[in-house]
């Protein structure tokens, strides 16, 4: 092997991950860099090949070499991009992904209510939806890192209005949107079995008359409070009236639905086949106990909510172990 060969060896290596149109100037100004060194070692009294050797050595991989002639990022993901990509793989696993497997669910229970088949069906959408949400997700991001085009629509400076809120009660963005994809689910539920998932609905028909519009507007009006809450920063006396107020609004209906057995439609075949029997009493009894908990529930924690805001009490912060006063 000649010296010759051994330095261009590694020049051409480089070259072939630049840029054509830049191939002439890197090839001059490494061939004079890699000469230059060789010369200094030479002085110094190392012998030619040694020299040689230890310069192309201490240069290091010639990709990574070329990558920085180039300006090309040796990372997928960039400090500069990577606080928003991480934001918004925070947002698709817990709003978007849930919201999917969700709809899944519901999808499975009305085609085939088998509980086998739903849990798999669940597992399986988390693990596929899960790596199709990570995997594009970051190539958009490596492309927008390496092309720059879309970058400047992206916010990636942080100022103190980035800062979370720890007040009592106050919702942040994360949870504002979270708050709205359950109203936009179960209107959509509503309206779709009605139309799609099934030949015959699952709900009574003759709830269209008054009883579904009604739950549809209310759960509208539910994503309306959530909205007006976010934007006062924090809970109030008459956000908690409103929410008392929607909250009974959907669950009193629902609870009298189901106790005078209005709720479902009889023609539904799983249901009509099921032969539940005097099962049936007490599905209706734990359901009716499900709706009004829940209700029971989100009263009495928006009540509290809004207690420690005006008495100024102190608030635990997940992760620090401890509560403090933010008043």
């Amino acid at each position: 092997m000649t010296t010759t060969t051994l330095v261009d060896r590694y020049v051409y290596t480089a070259l072939r991950r630049v840029p054509e149109q830049q191939r002439a100037d890197i090839d001059r100004e490494l061939r004079a860099s890699i000469e230059d060194a060789v010369e200094a070692r030479v002085e110094a009294g190392e012998a030619r090949e040694q020299a040689i050797e230890n310069t192309l050595t201490d240069l290091g991989d010639p990709s990574r070499l070329a990558d920085n002639y180039a300006n090309r990022p040796q990372f997928l993901i960039g400090p500069e991009l990577f606080p928003v990509w991480r934001r918004l793989m925070t947002m698709m696993f817990t709003i978007v992904l849930p919201v999917v497997v969700a709809v899944t669910v519901i999808v499975q229970l009305f085609d085939d209510p088998d509980f086998g088949k739903v849990i798999g069906g669940a597992i399986g959408t988390i693990l596929t939806v899960g790596a199709h949400l990570a995997f594009w997700t970051t190539a958009l991001f490596a492309v927008v890192e390496r092309t720059g085009y879309g970058k400047a629509e992206l916010r990636t400076t942080w100022s103190l209005k980035d800062l979370p809120r720890y007040e009592p009660g106050a919702m942040s963005r994360m949870q504002l949107a979270a708050f709205l994809v359950w109203p936009v689910i179960v209107v959509a539920a509503l309206v779709l079995q009605q139309f799609t998932f099934t030949d015959v609905p699952v709900l009574d028909p003759e709830l269209w008359s008054f009883w579904l519009p009604l739950l549809i507007v209310v759960t509208a009006l539910r994503g309306a409070w959530g909205v007006w809450v976010y934007r006062l920063r924090t809970w109030t006396r008459a956000s908690a009236v409103a929410n008392a107020v929607l909250v009974l609004a959907a669950a009193i209906p629902l609870i009298w639905l189901l106790a005078t057995d209005q709720l479902f439609n009889p023609a539904f075949a799983p249901l009509a086949d099921a032969g539940l029997g005097e099962d049936k009493q007490w599905i209706t009894v734990v359901a009716i106990a499900g709706v009004g908990l829940s209700a029971l529930w989100d009263v009495v924690d928006t009540t509290i909510r809004i207690e420690r805001s005006m008495r100024g009490l102190p608030t635990k912060v997940a992760g620090t172990g401890g509560s403090y006063n933010f008043g």
